[in-house]
């Protein structure tokens, strides 16, 4: 443990086996190398080969037994075998950040079985991981679940996102009351607009939203998770929303 004051002493990640859904891209990516950069044991999938390699190649230069999976969060026998590899590679598992996610547009204009494919990535997949990683982990574990702002703004356009991550911030909040009775602690971050490949923009303009202010970057939600693994056993940060300097609520 690293200590501040005579009061308080944070967690140190270093060793603690962490498995990161949708860790080959945007946030995910940017936690993977956050964590793994202060010792943290590794774990990541996502659902293509190319991405998940180029993420590998980042990660491995900080934890050279990182590992990493193809497998889509929407289907359970995928998920079932990320856990049984979890058990395998790095010998349990301590946290679980449950960021795996797809963007949507409107009810009327998205396809029904595109709507089908992204509650069961957003939210089925979530709840499963959720309900997987605690029929294994240990006392003072943790599952960091990644919302959106977009479950407190509900603005129009995006009304199937806005619904599973409405979703999300229902459920975190039940399921930390239920697994506090096995000592786990359970955390919602809410990030706002955030530049990933999630973000219909180009880089030029996301480079221009970021300086702006307008705009937050995938490695500042990726310090703000590593601060919520690291506080003491004591303390839960049951939900964080982490805006642009410039953007309105």
């Amino acid at each position: 443990m690293k200590s501040t004051s005579a009061h308080t002493q944070y967690e140190s990640l270093k060793g603690k086996k962490v498995l990161i859904t949708g860790g080959t891209t945007g946030l995910g990516r940017a936690i993977a190398l956050r964590l793994s950069a202060e010792g943290a044991r590794v774990l990541i999938f996502g659902r293509h080969q190319e991405q998940l390699d180029d993420a590998m190649r980042d990660i491995r230069q900080n934890d050279p037994q990182a590992v990493g999976t193809v497998a889509d969060a929407a289907r359970r026998e995928d998920l079932v075998r990320v856990f049984e590899l979890a058990d395998k590679e790095l010998g349990g598992l301590d946290v679980l950040v449950a960021n795996a996610g797809l963007a949507a547009d409107d009810l009327k204009t998205t396809p029904d079985d595109e709507r089908d494919y992204v509650i069961s990535t957003n939210v089925a997949g979530t709840l499963t991981c959720c309900k997987l990683a605690l029929d294994r982990m240990p006392e003072h574990s943790q599952i960091l679940i990644v919302g959106s702002v977009t479950a407190d703004n509900r603005d129009p356009g995006g009304s199937i996102y806005v619904a599973t991550k409405s979703a999300l911030q229902g459920f975190a909040e039940s399921f930390r009351q239920e697994a506090m009775e096995q000592g786990i602690r359970v955390s919602l971050i809410q990030p706002g607009k955030t530049g990933s490949d999630m973000v219909e923009a180009t880089p030029e303009e996301e480079r221009e939203s970021e300086k702006n202010l307008e705009m937050l970057k995938a490695e500042d939600i990726a310090v703000c998770v590593e601060y919520i693994l690291t506080q003491p056993k004591r303390c839960n940060i049951a939900r964080v929303t982490v805006l642009p300097a410039r953007e309105k609520e």
